[in-house]
């Protein structure tokens, strides 16, 4: 059974036997309509905010607050800006009428009030106002489902995202969470740095492609066990221009989807694209060093993009603590200490400080997503071969010996 809901109506004059005549003139329609007769135009402001109405009926000369004043209040707050509004004013004055208007008014009407011309005026601003309430309701279900669908869309973009970079893990080895990891690393660091939501998120969500590039080196060089020749080498290292190239470039196919799509503007370019450009950024320069030593373009200190300088310290720590098939696990004590001898020549100081200030919450990370490979091994590590592989590049160029562990990544033997 539909239940009809009265439609409430406000009525806004300073002359008390003028509302009172209205009451009367509207007696019949009572049925229908739920009227307030208000003869203060403050207190009429305060009660159409509070409780709303369907319709509002305002004389345009009153004393303290007039009617001008009073509908460019109602026009002014975002919850009553669209009730429509029935101006009633004595003169007949052009320039009245058209401030009125200018002002937001639904109708005009001269005094004295006709009642059947007042009904009709008011039904057909209730008749506007339901208009208006389904638009509203529309609008609303259709933001939401835009909203939810936007959702989904960014929900499988990174999903692409950090399956593309599991991808260029598993060409390497496998390492289960190892990208999970290192993407916790570094947004626990960009945090304690005191970088903003928005960065935190975007190096939370790029740094697993760090290492992207590598799906463009040979099996041969990638796989290789033993050392690697100083051509070899030099070839492992393009992957980081590799890695960028794939993010970066401007892709024909999307030039052909377009074109399907009937889109007539050119491709957006990926800077126009936060995530893939913080990502191509990682990718190119994460093994560039504090001491100007690293690759591709040998920058030294804050020419290096911090976001780099953070996937580095959180990349190595990572490979070191974990289970490749070419060496066991260091320890976190002997992680930290190979890490603090590169101190001001790999990493930034300052985030190597901010990394051990927030070392609980890394080990926690550490622990939460273990790979059973990962596990910590205190086998004899005079077993584990002399190594010259890039995906330790991470603890490149070392030349260290921990419990006969030699790392000794970016020099040619």
């Amino acid at each position: 059974m539909k239940v009809n809901v009265k439609k409430r109506i406000l009525f806004v004059d300073d002359e008390q036997n003028f509302l009172d005549g209205m009451r009367r003139m509207l007696r019949t329609h009572t049925d229908v309509w739920d009227m307030d007769f208000v003869s203060n135009a403050f207190i009429a402001f305060d009660q159409i905010c509070k409780q709303g109405f369907d319709a509002i009926v305002i004389d345009i000369m009153m004393p303290t607050m007039n009617g001008y004043d009073l509908l460019e209040k109602i026009r002014g707050v975002e919850w009553t800006k669209d009730i429509p509004v029935l101006i009633l004013t004595g003169s007949e004055g052009k320039h009245l009428k058209q401030r009125a208007l200018e002002l937001g008014a639904t109708d005009l009407m001269n005094k004295p009030v006709c009642k059947e011309d007042l009904v009709a005026r008011i039904n057909s601003m209730l008749q506007l106002k339901s208009y208006q309430d389904k638009i509203i309701a529309q609008n609303a279900v259709l933001d939401l489902l835009v909203k939810e669908r936007t959702a989904q869309l960014e929900e499988s973009r990174l999903d692409i995202i950090w399956r593309l970079g599991n991808a260029a893990e598993y060409r390497d080895y496998e390492t289960g969470n190892h990208i999970m990891r290192v993407g916790c690393c570094c947004r626990i660091i960009a945090e304690a740095l005191g970088m903003d939501r928005n960065y935190v998120e975007m190096l939370f969500l790029t740094s697993p492609l760090h290492d992207i590039g590598k799906l463009g080196i040979p099996d041969g060089i990638l796989l290789k066990r033993g050392n690697l020749t100083h051509s070899e080498f030099e070839h492992m290292k393009q992957h980081c221009a590799i890695g960028a190239e794939i993010l970066r470039k401007d892709y024909k196919y999307m030039r052909a989807f377009q074109v399907w799509k009937g889109i007539s503007s050119p491709p957006s370019h990926n800077n126009n694209n936060p995530l893939l450009e913080m990502a191509s950024t990682i990718a190119l320069t994460h093994h560039e060093r504090w001491n100007g030593t690293g690759y591709p373009n040998g920058l030294a200190g804050d020419k290096i993009p911090l976001e780099s300088r953070i996937v580095a310290i959180s990349d190595v720590f990572d490979a070191l603590r974990s289970v490749r098939p070419y060496k066991p696990a260091c320890s976190e004590s002997e992680s930290l200490e190979i890490i603090g001898r590169e101190v001001g020549k790999h990493f930034d100081p300052a985030v190597y400080e901010t990394f051990i200030k927030s070392m609980e919450q890394i080990h926690s990370i550490q622990i939460q997503f273990t790979d059973e490979k990962c596990i910590q091994q205190n086998s004899d590590r005079a077993e584990a071969s002399s190594i010259h592989r890039m995906e330790c590049e991470e603890t490149a160029v070392f030349s260290m010996n921990v419990s006969n562990f030699q790392i000794n990544e970016g020099v040619a033997p």
